[in-house]
Parts: C-alpha cells; structure tokens; sequence
C-alpha cells in the first residue's frame, strides 16, 4: 500500500503541482514529453537490435524495420533531444539573465508542436511503413512506386511542424536574451547580440581593456547554437515543402520530374542544413551545458572563459563549412570540398571540442575534493562519451578510412551512438538531476540506488553497444542492412546485450523520477498553473 501511495503522490508528498509557476510547468511539460519520446526510441531501438540477431523471428516484417529505422533517429533528436534541450534553454536563459521569459505562452506552443509533430511523423512511418530512411535523400522521398503517397505526405507535414515549433523557439531565445521588461534598466541590443555570438571574448583577448560581459558565458552558447537552430529549421523545413510539392503534384495526378532537382546539389544543401545540427549544434549546445554545469557543480568561476566564448565564435565558422565529410564517398563531390570541408575542417573540430573538454575539466579539477553527486557523475560520463565519439569521427574524416568506414556499422556505433547516447544524453540527464529539484521546488529523489543503476546501466550499455557495433563494422557489416544469414550473429548478440542495458537503465530512471513526483504530479504538470507569475522561479 506503501508502494502504491507513493507511486499516486509522490516521495513524501512534497511534490505539489499547484506550488509551480507557469514557467516551470513549461519547463516540466517539455521534459516529460522528452523522456517519453526517449522511452519510444530506445524501445524501437532494442526491436532492431532484436531484429539484426535473429530476422527470422517474425517480429516485425522487413518493411516494418526500415520505418523504424527512418523514424528513429528523427524522434531521438526532434521528439526527445529537441524537447529535452527546448525546455531546459526556455528555463535558463531567463533564468541566468533574471528576467522573465518573453512569452510562455509562445513556449507552451513550442512543446506542442514538436511533440505532436514528432508523434505525427511516427505514426506515419508505423502505420504505412514509409522508410526513405532518415536522409531523405533526393528523389527517395517522392518515389511514389516504392513508398506510400500519403504516408509520405503525413510524415512531412510530421516534420513541418517540428520545424515551425523550432522557429518559434529561436525567436522565443533572442527576443529573451534581447527586450527589456518593465523595471529594469535598458541594454544596447547590439552589445547584448555581441556578447551573445562571443564576440566580447575576443575583445577582452586582445585588449587591455577588459570588460564585464553583458551575458554569461552558458546564455552566449546557447544563443550561439540558436543560430544554427534557425538555419537548421529553414533549411529543413524548405527541403519538407519541395517533397510536398511533388507528392500533392501526384495526388492530383501531375507526375513532376525528379530531374527538375539536381541530387548532387540537393544531397549537399540538406547535408549542410543536418550538419548544423550533428556537429554544430549539438556540439555548441554540449560545450554551453558543460560550462554551465562546471560552474553550478563547483560553484567557481569557468576557467579560461574569454578563451572559451572566443571558440564559441569559431566554432560558428567549423561547422558551417563542415558538411563535406558525408559526401567524401560520392563520386560525383568535388575533390576540393572532400579535402578542405571533409577532411581539414573537420579535423579542426577535435580541437574546438577538445577546447572545451580541457576548459571543463580544468573547472571541475580546480575545485577538489568535490562530492561525487548524480550530476557530477553524469557531466563525467558525458565527457567520457564525446572523448570516444569525436575522435571515432576524425578516423572517418580521412578519404582513405571512409573508403573502408563509410556505410558501415561503425558510423552508427562509435561515433553516432556512442556521441548522442552516452555523450549528449548523459549531459542531459546530468541538467535533469541538477534542476530536478529547483524545477519541483525541492521534491527529493525517490531512491540514490536506482540513480546508480541508471549511471552505470546508460554508460555501460551505451559504450558497449557502440563498440560491438563498431567491431561488426571493422568486419564489413553495412548499416541500413538486415541479414538474414546471420553473418555477424556474435556482435549483434553482444551490441543487443548491452542495448538492453540502457533500457534497463532508463526504465530505472523513469521510475525513479515518477515515485519521486507521483503519477498525479505528472499528470498535474500538464494542467494550467494556478499562479500567475511569469518569474523564472517563485521570488527570484
């Protein structure tokens, strides 16, 4: 009974939904939204690796498998990371700027439409078995013979609205970090956008005249990645509506010409747009939550941080002429784009990252002995985890190892997700645990043994299926492939034992934080707050 009436109410019962402010039930709305759409992920993810050891257990029919493999990586990184990363930015900018959010009710919209969006392209993909696989490349996603019109249709208008609930939250963050409310004393925006993009770093670099930034350095890497965001957004949401176009054209019966696209052109427009997101943004965004983390955890001052908002600003320029290093096996990219963006940017980026890396431990290492908290440990499992995956990367970037890597197992393992699982999940659920309790306005942990079960479990499992993933790889085994002979049988047993590791461990988490709040405070974070202060926190 015991049992029960702390899974209804919550640990103690100090959880009250009806104590939350506006704000941090946005806040709480995205969060629940994200890990539920993690859960998701990483279930479909285990019925593939359940798939690729025995295909012949009629699970699922091929078709089947290939939707999920379209929709998969789209629901990790819009349903889960996007909602997860939304909220959590919504909350701290404001937060460390102390003044308000400039519209939550803007912010309600956005968790609405990148969740529904996200569930919209799913259940398209679940439904009709729509799988052009996730690069939607160009003229898969129109090919009408292969693959379901309408189903194709429903799963773009799916990603539309992700794209226009990403651009409501671009202009949400810099009308933020910009306008002045009521009461305070009025700031230049241009000298607020300047210290925002980094620039105020490398001012007091080179001059003896140092002065204050006008926003911290965790506020300016998040307006920094807002910028790719938004250039991510636009570019997606143009590539969407021109799949539109072709698949409404044969609604009615006019059947346009896949050679009114060149592919060439259009495979390095989209890549360029997806590379803002998978080595620009997420990079900027992690290298933003480390400093703030290192900060919050020590309580100290970041090291080097003039040095550090200066590599945001570089950064900007790597990873918008990064893009190359997924075409160096297409015959038909130039050689000089190969080289320069492929190989020679790319590499540079080891050093961007590794930057920050240093920074953050160098923070952490200054402020010994420090107690090895749940957001500690998984700030250092999330430094672990871009440690392995970024230099698996620059293996890639090299035109001789892609020839032999590319397409293979070890670009989804080692590198994907190895970054994404272990380095870019593990930040987050260091942020989640530290902000646990100011979110709820101190609700305790339910159980310290489960937050162990769910560090160990998630770094365990995430760096032991990339690595057997990788090892088929090195084998030959080719990603976007099901065999049904069962070739490399011994690394899919191996990769599926430690991806059911990670379930485990997010199931022990899930729980962990519904006994904390109770399934009432859950269900209560989605009811309209009973406060009508637009404070980032009561008081503040």
């Amino acid at each position: 009974m015991n049992l029960i009436h702390t899974f209804l109410k919550g640990e103690e019962g100090l959880f009250r939904p009806d104590s939350l402010t506006p704000m941090q039930k946005m806040t709480l709305r995205f969060v629940v939204v994200g890990l539920l759409y993690y859960g998701l992920v990483a279930l479909e993810g285990m019925i593939m690796r359940t798939y690729l050891v025995k295909p012949v257990v009629d699970l699922i029919p091929p078709t089947q498998y290939y939707a999920i493999l379209t929709a998969h990586p789209l629901v990790g990184i819009f349903g889960s990371t996007y909602s997860i990363v939304f909220g959590a930015f919504l909350f701290l900018v404001p937060y460390l700027m102390k003044k308000p959010l400039w519209s939550i009710k803007i912010g309600n919209w956005i968790c609405g439409l990148v969740g529904g969006g996200t569930f919209v392209f799913w259940l398209s993909g679940f439904i009709t078995h729509y799988a052009p696989l996730y690069t939607l490349y160009w003229p898969l996603p129109a090919d009408f013979t292969q693959f379901s019109l309408w189903g194709g249709i429903f799963f773009i208008t799916g990603i539309a609205l992700v794209m226009v609930g990403t651009v409501l939250f671009v202009i949400n963050i810099f009308k933020t970090i910009t306008y002045t409310p009521e009461g305070m004393a009025k700031q230049p925006v241009g000298a607020l956008l300047g210290s925002a993009l980094g620039l105020s770093g490398f001012r007091n670099l080179f001059s003896k005249d140092k002065k204050e930034h006008l926003v911290s350095l965790p506020v300016a890497a998040i307006a920094r990645g807002t910028i790719d965001t938004a250039l991510n957004s636009g570019i997606i949401l143009f590539t969407g509506v021109l799949i539109l176009v072709y698949m409404i054209a044969a609604v009615f019966g006019v059947n346009l010409k896949h050679s009114a696209v060149d592919a060439l052109l259009y495979k390095n427009w989209f890549w360029w747009g997806l590379d803002l997101i998978a080595d620009g943004l997420v990079l900027i965004f992690v290298a933003g939550t480390w400093y703030l983390l290192a900060t919050l955890i020590t309580g100290k001052k970041l090291f080097m941080e003039n040095i550090a908002r200066a590599a945001l600003f570089v950064e900007m320029v790597v990873s918008w002429t990064v893009w190359s290093h997924h075409l160096m096996s297409d015959q038909a990219q130039p050689g000089i784009l190969k080289v320069v963006s492929g190989e020679m940017v790319t590499a540079f980026e080891l050093i961007t990252q590794g930057l920050a890396f240093f920074i953050t431990l160098v923070t952490l290492w200054s402020a010994r002995p420090l107690r090895m908290t749940n957001p500690l440990k998984f700030l250092l499992g999330g430094l672990l985890g871009f440690g392995l995956a970024v230099p698996a990367g620059i293996i890639q970037a090299d035109l001789g190892l892609n020839r032999i890597l590319h397409n293979t197992q070890w670009i989804v393992g080692p590198h994907v997700h190895v970054a994404v699982l272990v380095g870019l999940t593990m930040t987050l659920y260091s942020a989640v645990y530290y902000l646990f309790p100011v979110l709820t306005n101190g609700a305790k942990l339910y159980s310290e043994k489960l937050a162990n079960v769910h560090f160990w479990c998630h770094l365990l499992g995430g760096i032991g299926m990339g690595a057997f993933m990788g090892m088929a790889g090195l084998q030959g085994m080719l990603r976007r492939t099901i065999y049904f002979e069962g070739e490399f049988l011994p690394f899919m047993i191996l990769a599926a034992l430690a991806g059911s590791l990670i379930l485990v461990g997010f199931a022990a988490f899930f729980f962990n934080i519904v006994m904390s709040v109770g399934l009432n405070g859950v269900i209560g974070i989605f009811m309209p707050s009973k406060l009508k202060t637009k404070d980032p926190l009561p008081g503040k």
